[in-house]
């Protein structure tokens, strides 16, 4: 059973640097799987930043905090929590409201917005009417089934040049706010709804009625989100949280809303001035400040956060939620009620972070948003007075992202039928555990072999998109890491990439921009970053070391437009559905997409990146192909294909299957769409539809019922 290796690893990391040699192993042994840089997840350090406590005074507390602010629902504008569209597996499983029309999309080649805002597939194949895959009329409040899935269907399945039968540009993602015009905050003393305008419903709305907007992007799971070296799918989460927002070193520079931003920090005297900070191992940090101010995700549209803080410091954290007894973080500070914790937001935030940080009270000093000293005059100021607040509430971003971070850093799937197969030691003789058999052997000599799966999904992580993955062996790790490398692509030409971020042909480039966009007055992506001159971020690289070496010219070619992170295939069998548009609904579909070599429809092209004239939909401007080689013709037979999926579930966690600590959660309720279909719903007292809801049970350490898969698939 000898499989070609085509990775080369360095001792120090256990990591695949570049394609460049051919060897032959087969694993049968975890030592086999540890040549291949795998190994159990539990022997990977948990990264955390280096400057961690110069912030953070008692990480139990923090950690305590974080649980609380990523499930409690009052975070929301309208009861949405960060865990409403992470409560399985770390992804989402609904399946109603959940469609996005393409707002992503782009104009080829400046990267200028052009959303599609049309549902299903316009005049394809002459169709008049727009549906959906199984023949359905979608829409928002449309209910997915599973003849919807994939996305993109052909007349033959192994062919991806053969005629399409099917394509959208749609995405499954996750239902959020209905995006009305924040308002204000409420009284500590009332239901903790913000007061918001009436939502436009311009796109998202049944039968005229307004309904809860769908975000742009399939949810990516935050379980063991903690080893990304960025995050979000297009890495905007920068991997330097400024303790403000998504943006790193971006974030720290003046705008005209903020001419000196950064965090307030009292010195001596209780001075407080404002500081600008760099926080390293941070992506979970800078991605969590980000969809609490979002009009699609948690809140209505223009709230800021000190907002947020006001609206919850002195509230009962988790006041409205059921807390299980023996919940592994929270049960020591539950209430004596069971409903919510023994804690205000303001006094977990004292307990967790220091002093210097939150000490000044409004009756002293008050601030505005950007925390600029508020003069006084002859005015009392309140904690209820809009537009003016405390330093806690100023810094609040800063506490909520770090107190976030460490609390998902404590969400890592270490226990998989694949890790105590690893663990065992077992180098004689083939010997199976529960879980891991012949059959998950067998598939795991598919993914590093004949599969190519371990070219984007290596070392114990699963994937290429981590901090581990983004540091030079035997040099010491710099703030952003590596990040970049040139290689050889499929049409034959060289050019740069950021590691750990593809464009796999899953659907034109035009449709989502991916990490080829411009944030922030940048670039995303570090290599175009370096290519252009147009630097913001810390980059280390060395040339050399690239599979195609040499210096790095200005202008070069750069394949990232279209490229999105790859996502960790652990616990993959409960994460559906996948890819960073939610296309594809089940592992088959998956395993399908790549042994073809992607969704790639050959088209001619005269582009800068053609070869005899043909190039494909992976392209963007002048560059006919933005597809690493790897993404090929595999051949897999119905066994292996069969024996690569078992490996894929032996990577599901059980404790994550029935949400059992670290996995456990509060109480929960999320909405599931509206009464209705996507032709007519009912609307409330405000014009706006009513929710559905699920309600999801507060587990405790020992879990619960088996979550199950997307669609049951």
């Amino acid at each position: 059973m000898l499989q070609q290796r085509r990775l080369v690893f360095a001792a120090s990391t256990a990591l695949p640097l570049l394609i460049a040699a051919q060897t032959t192993i087969a694993i049968d042994v975890p030592n086999d799987a540890r040549a291949f840089g795998l190994d159990s997840l539990a022997t990977v350090p948990v990264p955390e930043p280096v400057n961690l406590a110069d912030f953070v005074k008692n990480r139990q507390a923090a950690i305590e905090l974080g649980k609380a602010l990523f499930w409690d629902m009052q975070a929301g504008s309208d009861g949405q929590a960060c865990a409403s569209c992470h409560f399985h597996a770390g992804a989402d499983s609904r399946v109603k409201n959940q469609l996005n029309p393409g707002l992503p999309g782009v104009i080829d080649p400046t990267g200028v917005a052009n959303p599609d805002k049309h549902f299903g597939n316009p005049n394809v194949n002459d169709q008049i009417t727009s549906v959906t895959a199984s023949g359905a009329v979608p829409g928002p409040n449309y209910t997915l089934n599973g003849l919807d899935f994939p996305f993109h269907q052909l007349v033959d399945e192994l062919d991806r040049n053969s005629a399409i039968i099917y394509t959208t540009n749609d995405i499954t993602s996750s239902q959020g706010t209905f995006g009305a015009p924040f308002i204000a905050v409420p009284n500590q003393r009332a239901a903790a709804t913000d007061t918001c305008g009436a939502p436009s419903g311009d796109v998202f709305n049944s039968g005229g009625v307004p309904v809860r907007k769908v975000e742009p992007r399939n949810t990516p799971t935050m379980i063991n989100a903690v080893f990304n070296h960025r995050n979000f799918w297009d890495g905007r989460a920068n991997n330097i949280f400024n303790g403000l927002n998504p943006l790193g070193l971006r974030g720290n520079l003046p705008t005209a809303q903020d001419t000196n931003p950064g965090i307030l920090v009292m010195g001596a005297g209780e001075r407080v001035t404002t500081v600008a900070v760099a926080i390293d191992n941070a992506s979970l940090a800078s991605q969590a400040v980000g969809p609490p101010l979002s009009d699609f995700e948690m809140s209505c549209a223009g709230r800021v956060f000190p907002d947020l803080g006001k609206k919850l410091m002195k509230r009962r954290a988790l006041g409205t939620q059921d807390v299980a007894v023996n919940d592994s973080v929270l049960g020591g500070v539950r209430n004596t009620t069971g409903q919510g914790l023994r804690f205000t937001y303001e006094q977990m935030i004292r307990r967790a972070f220091h002093e210097r940080y939150w000490k000044k009270e409004l009756n002293a000093e008050a601030y505005n948003a950007v925390g600029d000293v508020v003069p006084r005059g002859a005015q009392d100021f309140l904690q209820t007075t809009p537009g003016v607040y405390s330093q806690m509430e100023v810094n609040f971003s800063l506490f909520w992202g770090l107190a976030i971070q460490m609390y998902e850093a404590t969400l890592v799937s270490s226990k998989a039928p694949f890790d105590v197969w690893m663990e065992a030691n077992v180098n004689t003789a083939f010997t199976p555990v529960a879980g891991f058999g012949a059959q998950e052997l067998a598939g795991l000599n598919v993914f590093t072999a004949q599969g190519r799966c371990i070219v984007c999904h290596f070392g114990p992580e699963f994937t290429a998109a981590t901090l581990r993955a983004a540091v030079l062996p035997g040099v010491p790790p710099l703030p952003n890491g590596i990040g970049i490398e040139r290689m050889f692509m499929v049409d034959g030409g060289a050019a740069l990439y950021d590691v750990g971020f593809y464009n796999i042909g899953v659907t034109p480039s035009v449709n989502d921009h991916g990490i080829g966009a411009n944030l922030g007055g940048f670039p995303l992506s570090f290599s175009r970053q370096v290519a252009t001159g147009a630097i913001i971020d810390n980059i280390a690289f060395d040339p050399a070391l690239f599979q195609v070496p040499g210096p790095i010219v200005l202008g070069e070619r750069v394949d990232v437009d279209g490229a999105f992170k790859a996502p960790s295939v652990r616990n993959a069998e409960l994460t559906g559905p996948y890819f960073h548009n939610g296309s594809y609904a089940s592992l088959e579909q998956l395993v399908d997409f790549y042994n073809r070599g992607g969704n790639r429809r050959d088209v001619p092209c005269t582009g800068l990146g053609s070869v005899n004239g043909i190039g494909d939909t992976t392209g963007f401007g002048d560059t006919c192909t933005n597809t690493p080689p790897d993404m090929a013709l595999l051949g897999l037979t119905a066994v292996d294909k069969a024996a690569l999926i078992a490996f894929i579930k032996s990577l599901t966690d059980p404790r994550v299957r029935i949400n059992a600590a670290p996995f456990d959660r509060p109480q929960l309720t999320i909405p599931n769409g509206h009464p209705g279909d996507q032709v007519s719903t009912v609307a409330d007292t405000t014009g706006k539809a009513v929710d559905d809801v699920i309600i999801l049970p507060a587990t405790g350490a020992a879990g619960g019922a088996d979550i199950g898969t997307f669609l049951g698939l």
